[in-house]
């Protein structure tokens, strides 16, 4: 009913862009892109230590991973800004080297890295404790280093999780408003700028942006289902 409702109310005779949302596409698209690839690099290595570790440290960093997914993104804004901000705990000593964050780039990744990283480290981590141990150990038996039986083995076992936490990640940053709207408001990406849209200028201010938004965030998650199909026929 929602998606049969935005068809129908769709000014399509005046459909056009506001001002400004053009830019607000740009950054929710390439900086979002740039922060999946973040959370890429630093989720990965920790789902996997997650998945396969005994350490005594293992319950603590649980619970860190659910207290990002669970705290309220509001909440959590103004968390990175007691920690982060100009006169915060960590952002009082950085501001004086010169490292900002506060409604800029940089704020811009972290409110999306601590958005959604705890949902790709928890699809990733499943993923990983679903591949059977004894299948890497085999591979490593047959002459395979660590890394390349992981590369060979657990990987492409896990793929179709992973997949599916891609999938959810990319939605879940994208989509971002409470953390991104109280930490970093600039640059504006399509959240906002849809919010901002809607005080200004009413409901019928938002729908060709809001379209644009669909636009860009449904065609890779389908992409990743697509994949997960694949994935798991072959398999």
């Amino acid at each position: 009913m929602p998606f049969l409702a935005l068809i129908r109310e769709t000014p399509w005779q005046d459909f056009r862009l506001a001002y400004g949302d053009w830019s607000a596409i740009g950054v929710s698209v390439g900086w979002s892109a740039l922060s999946l690839v973040l959370i890429i690099l630093l989720g990965t290595p920790l789902a996997l230590w997650l998945a396969r570790s005994n350490s005594s440290l293992k319950r603590g960093v649980e619970i860190l991973v659910l207290m990002t997914l669970l705290t309220p993104p509001l909440a959590m804004g103004i968390l990175l800004i007691s920690a982060f901000g100009p006169y915060g705990t960590l952002g009082e000593p950085l501001a004086r080297l010169g490292l900002l964050l506060n409604n800029n780039v940089g704020a811009f990744i972290l409110a999306q890295l601590y958005g959604g990283i705890a949902y790709f480290v928890l699809a990733a981590r499943t993923a990983f404790e679903a591949v059977p141990h004894t299948l890497e150990e085999a591979a490593r038996g047959l002459g395979c280093s660590r890394r390349a039986a992981f590369y060979r083995v657990t990987l492409p076992l896990a793929a179709r999780a992973l997949a599916a936490g891609l999938a959810i990640t990319w939605v879940r940053i994208i989509g971002e408003f409470g953390i991104v709207m109280v930490f970093a408001y600039f640059p504006q990406g399509i959240p906002v700028k849809l919010f901002v849209n809607l005080q200004n200028d009413g409901v019928n201010a938002v729908y060709a942006l809001l379209w644009l938004l669909l636009l860009v965030t449904l065609p890779f998650p389908l992409w990743c289902l697509s994949v997960y199909g694949q994935s798991r026929k072959n398999l």
